[in-house]
């Protein structure tokens, strides 16, 4: 598999605080990697170091399979853009000046600019003034400024952050589309894990500085387990039948649950309950949500 983005034993050190600590990144070739983790977790700190914004305490990094140095590091800026924390822009200038002006530093086409405010929808409101633009409009203006350029990588720190439900669905629609139109690979961060749900298809998930998981998406899915929630009109002694049984069962704050969902062990929990005389009102199926899974791994129990 090629990677976009690899890291090896990457740290940063500030004084006596580790913000980041041996950090093996792994971002496929055109890929949307979801970074999650907590605020303050070391998101935003890697991905300044993956641009060269802060210099690492150690490690390696290796950017579209180049080992970046300080040599090579602006070659790799050609083809990489970037929206960390906030939007820059020129208020007193209108959102196609602002473009222009990025295009010249990038050394662009003119003719992207047209593209870009396309691909972000921002053609209706391209002459008006940056300063008087919404915080969403802001966002896909910044969007737009990283997409000038046609970058193969494009890193996005929290692009959501502040967005009304409307501007966050547009932006991650927009995301979305990227590696297929344009053969972009995304590496998005984000603290929320509904948002990385629904656009990415690899996530890595980062807790007080250290990698906690790193696969796909679907894998991450996986470990949803489901299991069995049981109404009885006795329910201690079920959980004492099913548990005398070998059935993996617990009776908590009055519910009795049967921890797991497999057919042949279901079958033979409510065979064993009817055989006892208990009366068995409603059978009910529970999936362990990715939102209980992120807090289990961000608590370091492991899955």
């Amino acid at each position: 598999m090629e990677y976009a983005v690899k890291t090896d034993s990457l740290t940063k050190i500030y004084r006596k605080a580790t913000a980041v600590s041996d950090l093996d990144l792994a971002v496929p070739t055109g890929s949307i990697y979801g970074f999650l983790g907590p605020n303050g977790a070391g998101k935003s700190t890697t991905m300044k170091m993956l641009l060269g914004l802060v210099k690492p305490s150690r490690g390696r990094i290796f950017v579209l399979g180049k080992n970046v140095n300080h040599k090579n590091r602006l070659e790799i800026l050609r083809d990489t853009g970037s929206l960390i924390e906030s939007p820059a822009y020129y208020g007193h200038l209108s959102g196609r000046e602002n473009l222009q002006l990025i295009a010249s530093l990038k050394q662009a086409p003119a003719a992207q600019i047209h593209e870009v405010l396309r691909i972000v929808r921002l053609e209706g409101q391209q002459d008006k003034k940056a300063g008087q633009y919404s915080l969403g409009m802001k966002q896909r203006l910044g969007l737009a400024c990283a997409l000038l350029g046609s970058p193969r990588l494009l890193l996005l720190d929290e692009p959501t952050n502040g967005l009304d439900p409307a501007g966050i669905q547009e932006m991650r629609e927009l995301i979305r589309t990227l590696p297929a139109r344009f053969g972009i690979t995304v590496l998005v961060s984000s603290h929320l894990l509904s948002e990385i749900d629904q656009m990415a298809t690899h996530v890595g998930i980062i807790n007080n500085g250290a990698l906690i998981f790193q696969d796909r998406l679907s894998v991450l899915h996986e470990h949803s387990r489901s299991r069995m929630r049981l109404r009885t009109d006795q329910d201690e002694a079920a959980c004492r039948i099913l548990l005398q049984a070998g059935l993996p069962s617990i009776c908590k704050n009055g519910v009795l649950y049967l921890n797991s969902g497999a057919n042949d062990t279901v079958l033979r929990a409510v065979r064993l309950l009817v055989q006892a005389g208990i009366g068995l009102y409603r059978l009910e199926e529970e999936q362990k949500s990715l939102e209980e899974i992120f807090l289990s791994l961000v608590g370091r129990n492991s899955i």
